[in-house]
């Protein structure tokens, strides 16, 4: 990341206004322009920041020659152009819009209003003010399923979650500790500040159409954003599909071996496969949930009660005496097996589904004890004010 020679910088702005900007040659002076005549007009001590994220057609240029702080970004993508320029903004109130004209520049103020009543991070809703040619069809639907799904797997309770102009604290950003690089960096910032309890506001606005050439792909951004979303709720992704394969799993292996009728007896041995492949499966989705739940509290000091209370009650040792447990309790079951096939002078297993099985409890036992030490290998992380 590189600084260019741009506007004069001041010596502690009270808002910074920061854009990203990939060849929009047609509207970043414009952008620039406006963003100092509304902090002018308010009174504001501020800057405007443009992040030149590989432009081809001058932009850069255009920005500094408008008054712009430009900061050379070379690494594509709408995140990478955020996370450097708030890595330069020195606003105490940090200003984030796009550069294609789709957002009303002199909305700022009600943005600025927000931050100084107390919220932390403020986010603009385009939903009910769209004018027309403003929002392709696709975008319509998908947007507003794609925030539902956040807001319930991350019980937020914003509309309006990929809008483009929204405002934070420049403090709470080592709270946010954001991350990624693309347009899902929308999508994060509210499941982050949601994670650390911030006081996340909306601002109605309006959306205009945009000048020039759009560089969003619908399909390709909506599942960036989804996996996002998915990424930062592991007991969504993991822990919860684990529980039900486990538990269904075993239900189908209690129920062969209790020869109930519910298979026919030629299918016995084909419903353990199944119930035993489940069961492996749910066991193994499950260690993934808890290293993945261990690493967002070590890696990404996320706040999570209840693996905070488990690792409080639980060590290394606790899992190493399960998995023992379960592997002595396999390896007796295989015992069992061999046993009786020696004593039938080793010709044909009779003993399938018992061997089936066993052989099952020994993989679980191996999965307990590798994943009890991969979350203790995580752990290390811990910091050292930690207990």
């Amino acid at each position: 990341m590189e600084i260019l020679p741009g506007g004069e910088r001041a010596t502690s702005p009270r808002v910074s206004v920061v854009i990203p900007c990939l060849n929009e040659a047609e509207t970043i002076g414009e952008c620039v322009t406006l963003s100092r005549g509304v902090l002018d007009e308010a009174g504001y001590d501020g800057e405007v920041i443009v992040v030149d994220n590989g432009s081809t057609d001058g932009s850069g240029e255009l920005a500094h020659a408008a008054g712009a702080l430009v900061v050379d970004e070379p690494r594509r993508g709408y995140g990478s152009a955020y996370l450097a320029g708030l890595a330069v903004a020195q606003g105490d109130y940090i200003i984030m819009v796009d550069a294609d004209l789709t957002y009303d520049f002199t909305e700022i103020p009600r943005f600025v209003d927000e931050l100084e009543h107390g919220a932390q991070v403020v986010i603009g809703n385009r939903m009910q003010n769209i004018k027309p040619g403003a929002m392709p069809l696709l975008s319509r639907i998908g947007n507003p399923l794609l925030s539902g799904f956040l807001n319930v797997l991350h019980r937020t309770n914003v509309r309006d979650v990929h809008c483009g102009m929204r405002a934070l604290r420049r403090d709470v950003l080592p709270l946010l500790n954001l991350r990624t690089v693309g347009m899902e960096f929308a999508s994060e910032m509210v499941i982050r500040a949601t994670r650390e309890r911030l006081d996340v506001r909306e601002v109605p606005i309006e959306l205009h159409p945009r000048v020039g050439e759009s560089k969003l792909s619908p399909f390709r951004d909506g599942w960036r954003h989804l996996r996002v979303i998915l990424v930062y709720n592991p007991t969504f992704l993991f822990l919860l599909p684990g529980a039900v394969m486990l538990a269904v799993g075993s239900l189908i292996t209690l129920l062969v071996f209790a020869e109930v009728p519910v298979f026919g007896r030629n299918l016995y041995v084909h419903s353990l496969i199944l119930g035993c492949l489940l069961i492996l499966l749910g066991v193994q989705a499950i260690g993934l949930g808890l290293s993945a739940r261990a690493f967002g509290v070590y890696f990404i000091s996320e706040q999570d009660a209840l693996f905070q209370k488990l690792r409080a009650r639980m060590r290394l040792e606790h899992g190493l005496a399960l998995a023992l447990g379960v592997l002595v309790a396999g390896i007796v079951l295989m015992s069992i097996v061999i046993a009786r096939w020696a004593s039938h002078g080793f010709g044909s297993l009779g003993e399938v589904r018992l061997a089936i099985f066993a052989a099952t409890v020994i993989s679980v036992g191996a999965q307990i004890f590798f994943t009890s030490f991969l979350l203790s290998i995580i752990g290390l992380r811990r910091r050292r004010d930690e207990p």
